[in-house]
């Protein structure tokens, strides 16, 4: 990290000495500017902003010690050594008076200047290191509670307070507009039903990593990409009602782009519905829904369909058969029997009243509501592997509408037999694990999810124990060292990069959990695995 430097004296042979005498270079510091006074200095400052200044005390039209005043009333850290001959007890104390580091006295003993140089560069470094550090902290804090506040939203449970997290100004906070774009893996519930949670939570974490990269070229943009469910994910960009000027082709690229990158990145191929907007705040969740409708309706791979008012692919999203499907994946999220009851029957009642000539429609149609269901079944926890494995089996051979809706009822019925032997305290810390996996890369804590399930830190540590027989900090710890050794095998990613992306700032700390984990730092687990695997 390169340290920016002035040196003040008026003295030439001085100012050359210093430039040449030492090894700045070597020191990472680089020489922004040279002044003979104290307004020549002040100047410098105001232009340069340095992090550290050699001045000298005694210099005509404006002296070290004036000149450090006006230093000090224009703000920042800077760090300044002052450079004397004279050792009066008035001069130490008025430069004391305003924070300087360290006095060198002329003649001048470069070998100690370079020692005390190079001891205030590393305090800069340092002081440096820590705000970026807490700034990052604090991006992350302020990121998290936008995409949970939005992901709550977008689920309908909420309908939101954007002022508290995404504009200074609270009077502006109805002013706010997205396009929203809903990103799905191809054929993903078909293809990952025989793969482990490991190896699904490990492609999920790194296209959700694609995906945050993948619009980053259009810095001016503001966006959060929220996991939906496994698979899928929706992409907010933010914009004020005022300032909106998106055009559907903008919308289009973005949508290509996207598209490109993880097929050049994960080597999997994704689907893309999008309503370029303006979506208000309000119409989030049915807007979502509607794109999910669409993307279900599409099976081939690649699809790329926008859907906003005017569209057929809205029209067809918003047939009057989905919302007996909504009423029941509503009932399995609330584990509410009654509801996921009363949506088959008006499911099966609508299917009744269709004509002959729509029963080919009616077909397909229920073919996406069971993939629908098998998808969310699969991330409430509903379905053992094998039940799942049988449904697809039992797709595969269905030839009629009475077929389809066989599997259907089945899957009710399994649903609601996983319901009954889940108690309220299983089914929050299904909700647990899915905010853990969700925010991996994030500094979690045990208050964050209590707060989130709305129960006390106590109670949620005793039912975090008894459920997965160990404490929250092994369960997590775990997680991020499976993931990491993941990464660390199947991409090209260094150190520090893997560490942030499961939730370690620091490379030094991250290192000494994960060799602390598996007996091995993660340079040397890397080159252990690759020697294995060549052999």
């Amino acid at each position: 990290m390169i340290v920016k430097a002035i040196l003040i004296d008026d003295e030439v042979p001085i100012l050359n000495n210093l430039k040449i005498v030492l090894p700045w270079e070597d020191m990472q510091i680089q020489i922004v500017g040279t002044a003979r006074n104290g307004v020549e200095g002040l100047n410098l400052v105001r232009e340069h902003e340095p992090d550290l200044i050699l001045c000298d005390i005694r210099m005509p039209v404006m002296d070290g010690m004036e000149f450090l005043k006006e230093v000090r009333q224009l703000g920042g850290e800077i760090e300044v050594l002052m450079l004397t001959g004279y050792q009066e007890f008035e001069y130490a104390r008025i430069a004391l008076q305003h924070s300087v580091r360290d006095y060198i006295l002329k003649p001048i003993n470069y070998e100690e200047l370079e020692n005390t140089v190079r001891k205030v560069a590393d305090i800069i470094r340092n002081r440096k290191i820590e705000k970026k550090m807490a700034e990052r902290r604090w991006g992350k804090v302020i990121s998290l509670a936008y995409e949970k506040m939005m992901f709550d939203v977008i689920m309908g449970f909420s309908a939101g307070h954007p002022s508290y997290f995404t504009v200074d100004d609270k009077d502006q906070a109805d002013q706010l507009v997205y396009t929203l774009l809903l990103v799905d893996l191809d054929q993903y519930a078909q293809q990952t039903v025989s793969w482990s949670d490991n190896e699904r939570r490990l492609w999920n974490f790194a296209v959700r990593n694609v995906l945050q990269d993948a619009l980053q070229g259009d810095e001016w943009l503001k966006y959060a990409v929220l996991q939906t469910r496994e698979g899928e994910w929706c992409i907010l960009v933010q914009f004020y009602k005022d300032r909106f000027e998106i055009e559907e082709h903008d919308v289009a690229n973005w949508a290509s782009m996207i598209q490109d990158a993880v097929r050049n990145h994960i080597k999997f191929t994704v689907s893309l519905a999008w309503d370029s907007g303006p979506v208000p705040m309000t119409g989030l969740s049915s807007t979502f829904k509607r794109l999910q409708r669409v993307l279900l309706l599409h099976p081939d791979i690649e699809v790329l369909v926008s859907v906003d008012e005017s569209s057929i692919a809205r029209q067809v999203a918003s047939v009057s058969q989905w919302q007996p499907v909504e009423e029941m994946v509503s009932g399995m999220k609330q584990n509410d029997k009654k509801k996921i009851e009363q949506g088959l029957a008006a499911l099966q009642s609508s299917l009744l009243q269709m004509s002959e000539h729509s029963i080919v429609r009616a077909e397909k149609f229920l073919h996406y509501v069971i993939i629908h269901l098998l998808r969310e079944m699969r991330e409430l926890e509903l379905l053992s592997k094998q039940e799942e494995e049988q449904a697809w089996e039992r797709l595969q051979h269905c030839v009629s509408v009475k077929d389809l809706m066989v599997v259907i009822s089945q899957l009710v019925v399994q649903t609601k037999e996983h319901a009954m032997n889940k108690k309220s305290s299983e089914l929050m810390m299904i909700a647990a694990k899915d905010y853990i996996q969700r925010n991996l890369s994030s500094d979690i804590g045990i208050d964050e999810i209590a707060d989130y399930l709305g129960i006390s830190c106590s109670y949620f540590s005793l039912l975090f124990k008894n459920y997965y027989s160990e404490t929250f900090v092994e369960y997590v710890t775990k997680q991020r060292m499976e993931l990491a050794k993941s990464m660390l095998l199947m991409t090209d990613k260094n150190i520090t990069q893997i560490g942030s992306l499961v939730g370690y700032s620091e490379r030094r700390y991250f290192s000494r959990v994960f060799q602390k984990y598996t007996g091995l730092t993660p340079s040397e687990y890397r080159e252990k695995e690759a020697k294995s695997s060549s052999v």
